[in-house]
């Protein structure tokens, strides 16, 4: 990202709603600005670093701003009441409400430390104005001390399960949430938030627009409906997955594998599809029942558990889309809520629990990606199962299904 030092506009958006920092007494709203207040309260500087050092760090920007140059960062001094000037950064547990004209910017320590400081009355003022407000001098010495702490301390990657102290936690909102958040522990960010930022701006629409083709409301509201109907996923793991409840519930008991395979293969040849389709269908019946002696083995299904339907990989993701399409300003908050909530709704309804949930998006995920390598696309969902079906942290744990 290329860094403009020079343009002096304010530091922070106009207030869009309550900020997270209101109530009181305040309480830290996740690990970062928990570890941060620890240090504080010990006086602990390295300790502040460290903790920024993981952090993810933002800083707000108007949005034509960053629409119109999205490679360059500007990032404005601000002067404060109280008599200091400082360039301001906010934690993520920090970021005001939503706003369709204020975008929030990711950084990393190792950037501020390498931003020009020319001036040494000037402060690095991390989560200014809040109860989490820390100070930090510029000078040449303290440069090279972030620089250090950036390089001796960790940043968390994906495949953890992240919450929001003041996020959604119960109620239609939180079950909805809970239904997305095998991706939100793969991308390692709070699975209750629907806010300002899911990744950060530049990199949410980037991605949508690479891997979606969306740029735009239009484009996002037709790709969510397509999963909200759950017609973006191909059909025909669950026509096969149909065909054995179908004879599980005419014979009374599961059906053989060649009399499943058989009757898939029969029923797609009754329907017109050519003898390449009907091969294809023999071979998906024989891929599942590979795949589910798998998610035995590794627990994602009881020892004579089965998947019913894969409906839960593409309720999953509209969950996410919403929250993608949200932070990339391609639909307001109440029409990602009311797809969060209805994605939540459409998951009740087609499965008997989280666990049967979660064993049928990964069959809907590795069906379509893994092509039976077991690598990352199945580690991935595995990871997530074993989090949500064993931490007592998890929403699972904390929300009914029924």
């Amino acid at each position: 990202m290329v860094m403009n030092p020079h343009q002096h506009f304010p530091a922070f958006p106009p207030a869009g709603g309550p900020a997270p920092w209101a109530p009181a007494p305040w309480v830290p709203p996740s690990e970062t600005e928990q570890l941060l207040h620890e240090a504080a309260s010990r006086g602990d500087v390295r300790g502040q670093l460290a903790a920024l050092a993981g952090a993810e760090l933002y800083i707000p920007a108007p949005r034509a701003e960053a629409d119109a140059n999205p490679d360059t960062v500007v990032w404005r001094r601000h002067v404060d009441p109280a008599g200091f000037v400082c360039r301001p950064l906010l934690t993520r547990g920090m970021l005001p409400a939503w706003h369709p004209d204020w975008v929030f910017r990711g950084v990393t320590l190792r950037w501020v430390a390498e931003f020009g400081w020319p001036d040494p009355q000037v402060w690095l003022g991390v989560n200014v104005g809040t109860p989490a407000q820390l100070l930090l001098p510029a000078s040449p010495p303290d440069l090279a001390l972030w620089q250090r702490a950036y390089a001796e301390n960790d940043r968390p990657s994906g495949n953890r399960l992240v919450a929001l102290r003041h996020g959604a936690l119960h109620g239609p909102l939180a079950y909805g949430l809970a239904c997305g958040v095998h991706l939100a522990i793969g991308n390692g960010v709070p699975w209750n938030e629907v806010g300002t930022v899911y990744r950060e701006y530049g990199e949410e629409r980037e991605t949508l627009r690479d891997s979606w083709g969306i740029t735009g409301h239009e484009g996002w509201r037709r790709q969510l409906d397509f999963l909200l109907d759950a017609e973006n996923s191909p059909p025909e793991p669950d026509f096969v997955l149909r065909t054995r409840e179908q004879l599980a519930a005419a014979i009374g008991e599961l059906p053989s594998a060649d009399l499943w395979r058989e009757t898939a293969a029969g029923h797609a040849q009754d329907l017109g599809a050519d003898p390449e389709t009907v091969k294809g269908i023999e071979e998906l019946v024989r891929r599942v029942m590979r795949y589910e002696a798998r998610f035995r083995a590794d627990g994602l299904l009881p020892p004579d558990g089965r998947v019913r339907t894969t409906v839960a990989y593409d309720y999953g993701r509209a969950v996410n889309l919403a929250r993608w399409g949200l932070s990339a300003r391609f639909c307001g908050p109440a029409d990602a809520e009311a797809a969060i909530v209805y994605a939540g709704a459409l998951s009740k309804s087609a499965h008997r629990s989280w666990e049967e949930f979660s064993a049928g998006y990964a069959l809907g995920r590795v069906l379509r990606f893994d092509d039976e390598e077991y690598g990352t696309f199945y580690e991935q969902c595995l990871v997530a199962h074993r989090l949500l079906t064993e931490s007592g942290g998890s929403p699972w744990k904390h929300i009914p299904w029924r």
